[in-house]
């Protein structure tokens, strides 16, 4: 019988909530840990003395199979959609070569939420036997395993909006899984995010997420769990949410590809129990996060073709063409925006930009590229930190209060510049007005540019050390004026602070800093150990031109060697 507990690799304690708070948090732990049998757990000696990178260790602990290495290794979900409808994998294989692997990364970097690779493999059994019987698949993701954000609901499995006094048992499913079950998605784990659904790092009371190539440093969040997992290739494709940047985030901190749509271009019914206050002013963007530039594309095009509009009628029905869109005749404009006035990313961050922009630069007349100058962004996030919390963070303090739970240190910074009695409603209206005209000022200012595209930092560094993903700045932007961006990596990683301009970036010589905030990333690039952490660079279009963006994302997918 399995053992009551599951350890898995803690770096830094979470505070404790009162006594109550942590005998149902430890009834959690152990209801998940009865789960997972004897044979997928991890040895207690590699859990106590885990290696700073984990990404090696699912090859390396022999609790795969050489077909399961094979099947989560060499492929991504348009190969293994492709594979299991020609008969040459079946889904049960791929299934459970996922689910195991996905258990196996839990326990290294505190992932995921949920496992049910029984429940997975039922429904697998049932998808080989229809293509075995009719010859044909039920969908474009028939058999293909796909990873789903805590709060999203999937019938007769748990959901929450990142409070424990939220958690219920759901009993149908969300329109995304719906959409995707009917694609022939096959589900087997929910994936971990933080306190109130809204920090740039995960942890919550299932623990804190890691970075699997340095697990020193955040996974980023709020869709953290979903990226280690990933990273783990513990899934091949998950589903991400974004109202600040909580899918382009960790996926810059993880080195996977992540994509936030323009708002209401996919479903988002029901991902939230009672909705969120944010939304009044700032939309939530849901999209997929995965490992290829074709898996994005085709979660895009599989969900869209179920015209989710007619369900939902605040979507856009915009036909969806992605990367088969023609991209407009000669060069692209492409505007590199090294830093957003407000503050200056980390050598690493300004070490792929150089890189992305000679690569563009030298391609042979394909693009365009110049520079492309930042524009208010500070008095952007202000308004938008405003915006999240109308009602001042009574709603945030009322979940916290109902069980005990302690207000984490994120969620105490996210909340601080809204914190009072909350807004009135002609207030809310104003920030609304804000917030518009706001938007005209900045498309003149994107056209005053002269670019159809901008290629810019997703975050002020590579992946943050715990408890210090502060600044939004290079996400949430682009959630206040609702461009669509897309993460790619890069092959820049942060090395050992060794080369003269590394040293020299928060030097007593070095430039000034453009603000306190610039200061205060300088210090902590300087006091910080960021050692493997990926950096991937995000490229944004203009609102509703997300097909646009595809076609970008093809024409730049050889030269900036995207898989």
């Amino acid at each position: 019988m399995p053992s009551k507990t599951l350890p898995v690799v803690q770096v830094k304690a979470l505070a404790s909530g009162t006594p109550e708070f942590e005998a149902a948090r430890t009834a959690l732990v152990e209801e998940f840990a009865a789960q997972v049998p004897d044979e997928l757990r991890l040895p207690p000696e590699l859990i106590n003395d885990a290696p700073k990178n984990v990404t090696g260790i699912p090859r390396q602990c022999g609790l795969l199979s050489a077909q399961e290495l094979d099947i989560t290794e060499k492929y991504d979900a348009t190969a293994l959609a492709a594979l299991i409808a020609e008969k040459k994998l079946t889904s049960v294989a791929v299934v459970t070569a996922f689910a195991k692997r996905a258990i196996i990364a839990h326990q290294l970097t505190s992932c995921l939420t949920e496992w049910f690779l029984d429940e997975a493999v039922e429904r697998a059994k049932h998808l080989d036997e229809h293509l075995r019987s009719t010859g044909e698949t039920v969908g474009p993701l028939h058999g293909v395993p796909i990873s789903i954000k805590e709060h999203m609901p999937i019938a007769g499995h748990w959901s929450s909006v990142g409070f424990l006094d939220t958690r219920v048992r759901d009993e149908e499913d969300c329109q995304m899984v719906a959409i995707l079950r009917a694609a022939g998605a096959v589900f087997y784990c929910k994936t971990n995010q933080p306190q109130a659904i809204m920090h740039l790092e995960s942890s919550s009371v299932w623990g804190r997420v890691l970075n699997p190539h340095n697990i020193r440093l955040s996974a980023g969040g709020s869709t953290g769990g979903e990226a280690a997992l990933l990273a783990m290739r513990g899934s091949v494709l998950g589903v991400g949410t974004d109202i600040g940047g909580s899918v382009r985030s960790p996926s810059g901190f993880c080195g996977i590809y992540g994509f936030k749509p323009t708002s209401y271009t996919l479903p988002t019914k029901d991902y939230l129990l009672g909705g969120t206050a944010a939304e009044l002013n700032i939309l939530v963007s849901t999209g997929p996060m995965c490992s290829s530039l074709r898996d994005m594309d085709l979660f895009m095009s599989a969900v869209l073709a179920s015209r989710p509009h007619l369900l939902d009628p605040r979507l856009i029905p915009i036909p969806w063409a992605g990367l088969d869109s023609a991209p407009k005749p000669g060069p692209l404009k492409i505007g590199i925006m090294m830093n957003d006035g407000v503050i200056v990313p980390q050598p690493p961050v300004i070490r792929a930009l150089r890189w992305a922009a000679a690569k563009l630069e030298a391609s042979g007349g394909g693009f365009s590229v110049k520079p492309f100058e930042p524009y208010g962004a500070a008095a952007a996030m202000k308004n938008i930190r405003l915006a999240y919390w109308p009602d001042g963070g009574a709603v945030v303090k009322k979940h916290l209060a109902a069980t005990g739970e302690p207000m984490l240190p994120l969620t105490r910074w996210i909340i601080k510049d809204a914190e009072g009695p909350g807004l009135k409603p002609m207030e809310m209206l104003q920030q609304r007005l804000d917030r518009d005209s706001f938007r005209c000022d900045f498309a003149r200012h994107w056209e005053s540019q002269d670019v159809d595209f901008v290629v810019c930092p997703v975050f002020v560094g590579p992946a943050c050390e715990h408890e210090t993903a502060f600044y939004w700045n290079y996400t949430a932007f682009w959630n206040y004026v609702d461009y669509p961006g897309a993460v790619v990596p890069t092959p820049i990683r942060a090395h050992k602070k060794s080369s003269p301009a590394e040293e020299g970036y928060a030097a007593p010589d070095a430039p000034p800093p453009l603000s306190r905030d610039d200061e205060h990333v300088r210090k902590m690039w300087e006091e910080g150990d960021f050692e493997g952490a990926p950096v991937g660079l995000q490229v944004v279009a203009r609102r509703y031109h997300d097909n646009d963006l595809f076609a970008a994302l093809g024409k730049m997918q050889r030269v900036l060697e995207l898989p």
